[in-house]
């Protein structure tokens, strides 16, 4: 016997290198669940693993550029082969962008930002999803922010691609709702200490902010839960 909510279970991370990712992907671990981690910078994702190990769980890292929709096709491909379903999916990856005004907006880097934030969370779902219905508690969070809901001046682009990430995941929890076992959520991790959040507000003092790892226990709670599809989870300051 174990008292480990989620021993045996298998969780993929994506963004899972550092912050909040990193933070979820240590929580689950010491929970039992094997964590598959997944960011562009192989280095930091052994300090990930390392950790995990130090601490008694079991972790397999796979560095990827998420843009790159080859590669998660490769991974679920991977996933399927070895293990044959996947228990638990964690969409944390994404990127800031420029804080401008609309008119402002990079055509570019626009572009380089919906393809993270939306289209390749779109192409995760889609490979996972056949993964997470072999799963008798297959579970799909997606990260996201205030302003994906309330729309704030100079952070348009950032905000439509949560918006419209938003729109993909719910839409889903809807397909799927009736027809099998799979629960979605959506988590507002809310101020956090970040680097993103840094980038977003520099100068800010830290010292009011909550650490990652609150925002990863609070996502361990949830899935002990038994949340209802849809459910929306906004971590307080």
């Amino acid at each position: 016997m174990t008292d480990r909510l989620f021993e045996g279970q298998l969780a993929l991370i994506t963004g899972a290198s550092r912050g909040i990712g990193a933070a979820t992907a240590e929580a689950l671990a010491a929970q039992g669940a094997h964590v598959i981690l997944t960011a562009r910078t192989a280095a930091d994702l052994e300090q990930v693993e390392e950790r995990i190990f130090a601490a008694g769980g079991t972790a397999t890292i796979a560095p990827m550029d998420l843009t790159d929709g080859d590669s998660i096709a490769r991974l679920a491909a991977a996933v399927a082969e070895r293990w044959g379903r996947l228990d638990c999916l964690i969409l944390n990856a994404a990127m800031l962008g420029t804080l401008t005004p609309v008119p402002a907006i990079d055509g570019k880097e626009f572009n380089r930002l919906l393809t993270l934030n939306v289209v390749a969370q779109q192409a995760l779902i889609a490979a996972f999803d056949p993964l997470l219905r072999k799963s008798e508690t297959g579970r799909l969070l997606a990260a996201t922010s205030s302003v994906g809901q309330r729309p704030r001046a100079y952070w348009g682009a950032y905000g439509a691609s949560k918006a419209a990430l938003e729109t993909l995941v719910l839409s889903y929890a809807d397909e799927v709702a009736n027809m099998t076992p799979i629960k979605v959520a959506i988590v507002d991790p809310g101020a956090t200490r970040t680097l993103m959040r840094a980038k977003a507000f520099p100068g800010e003092d830290e010292s009011t902010l909550k650490p990652p790892s609150a925002v990863a226990d609070a996502v361990v709670e949830l899935l002990r839960s038994g949340f209802d599809t849809g459910h929306r989870l906004v971590v307080p300051r």
